[in-house]
């Protein structure tokens, strides 16, 4: 494990375009012009093996079953070689979608291409989108980490999607996400 901060892709930058399986959904394609973006897009780049994506998963689950209602759409993907991290693999995707309850698509990127055009570095790596595709947040979920004895709260990821909502100025100060790195083909 290399640990791994967010790459911070530029404020502004509009939503790269993506059709991927979805492991919970049949693996059903999905691409971005699929998605309700009401009030935006929040897209998570995770995977099931990382202790760091282990350590936020209940509050994954929490922000879907917050915000989804509220108008912000979620996808999460995962972007890893499976051919040296197996459990990473769709078919195990399924099953851990499955098994925490994640109420959003859980998408497979094989190539890669998607990771590289989101500019992502490591699980878990977020991006916020607001109604018209333009990047509004990308960085930290909080200051959780494994071990850390910090709560795991959402609180900079929460704050940042609230102020979505409310079309409010978002925070200047983004704290990059940190975590595994991308297993890279």
């Amino acid at each position: 494990m290399a640990l791994t901060p967010s790459n911070m892709l530029a404020l502004g930058t509009e939503a790269p375009q993506f059709s991927l399986p979805d492991t919970l959904n049949d693996g059903k394609s999905l691409a971005l012009g699929d998605l309700n973006l009401q009030k935006g897009l929040l897209v998570m780049f995770i995977c099931n093996h990382c202790p760091y994506v282990k350590h936020i998963n209940d509050e994954l689950v929490k922000l879907g079953q917050d915000y989804i209602c509220q108008g912000i759409n979620m996808v999460a993907i995962s972007s890893n070689n499976v051919s040296t991290h197996p459990e990473d693999s769709p078919e195990k995707m399924t099953i851990y979608g499955q098994n925490l309850g994640y109420p959003f698509p859980y998408l497979y990127d094989e190539s890669q291409e998607v990771a590289k055009s989101f500019d992502a570095a490591c699980t878990p790596d977020f991006y916020l989108f607001d109604a018209n595709k333009q990047l509004v947040y990308r960085g930290q979920l909080d200051d959780s980490r494994p071990g850390n004895n910090q709560p795991v709260t959402g609180k900079d990821l929460r704050l940042a999607m609230d102020h979505l909502l409310k079309d409010e100025v978002q925070e200047a100060q983004q704290v990059p996400s940190i975590g595994c790195n991308i297993k890279w083909k």
